[in-house]
């Protein structure tokens, strides 16, 4: 089995309890997650949820009525798309586009609803990583209303990093520039900078993070604080196999 087919490798299922971890185990079904799929659109019904695994990293869109759109989270390993499931009615509030390809395990709703209510693990987990997730859309808030347009880039960066394999990211100025909710002008600038600064190296949709220091020392707190109340909550990436999946 590989390291992306282990439900383990998700941080927020690897943290289960054992006994928990193993009933779970049974109704997750592994799935591809390809650059650009769409998983959910604003106001509809969910019927599963996801927890990505190894490089598989998911945008969550707020989009206008006049199509324009920008990130207000996103779910890498660390998490799972589709908190709405156990949270209300189960409709979404965003769109979700796969940013990063790979792969994540789908849990039907109607499954989580029932495991969320007996599982008290799993109950205590979701509500403590819907409050990281949380404070990460907050802190993109304010960071779209108060920081520059480069310190924004080095955040999501470093973010995508930290959710991926590689320091190498397939990444458009387009995609960047509607996450962001920004001109792709914009980031053509910042992109620029960040790599007369040494930082990062960019072609062809293609950017290299080459300096990470040189990268968190020019962001601003966003990217630490938000680092920092996931970390709080979740083990550090497993180096294996968890025990029970097989």
């Amino acid at each position: 089995m590989s390291a992306g087919s282990n439900p383990g490798q998700n941080r927020l299922l690897g943290a289960l309890p054992t006994a928990e971890f193993n009933l779970l185990i049974a109704d997750l079904k592994l799935i591809s997650m390809p650059r650009g799929k769409v998983i959910y659109e604003s106001g509809v019904e969910s019927k599963h949820v996801y927890f990505p695994t190894a490089s598989c990293i998911v945008s969550m869109l707020h989009v206008m009525e006049d199509g324009s759109c920008a990130e207000i989270a996103a779910v890498g390993d660390e998490g799972m798309v589709g908190v709405t499931a156990f949270m209300g009615d189960g409709i979404t509030s965003s769109r979700a586009i796969v940013q990063s390809a790979g792969h994540a395990f789908q849990l039907a709703v109607v499954t989580l609803k029932k495991d969320f209510a007996r599982l008290s693990g799993l109950q205590r987990l979701l509500l403590r990583y819907t409050q990281a997730l949380i404070r990460q859309m907050s802190q993109t808030a304010v960071c779209n209303r108060h920081h520059s347009v480069e310190q924004q880039l080095c955040r999501l960066l470093l973010s995508s990093v930290d959710r991926s394999s590689s320091n190498d990211l397939i990444m458009t100025q387009e995609s960047i520039a509607n996450m962001l909710g920004v001109r792709r002008e914009g980031i053509t600038g910042a992109a620029g900078k960040l790599q007369a600064l040494g930082f990062i190296s960019y072609s062809r949709g293609r950017i290299t993070v080459i300096d990470r220091l040189g990268l968190e020392a020019h962001a601003c707190e966003c990217y630490a604080v938000v680092k920092k109340e996931y970390d709080r909550i979740l083990p550090d990436k497993p180096a294996g196999l968890r025990a029970g999946a097989h």
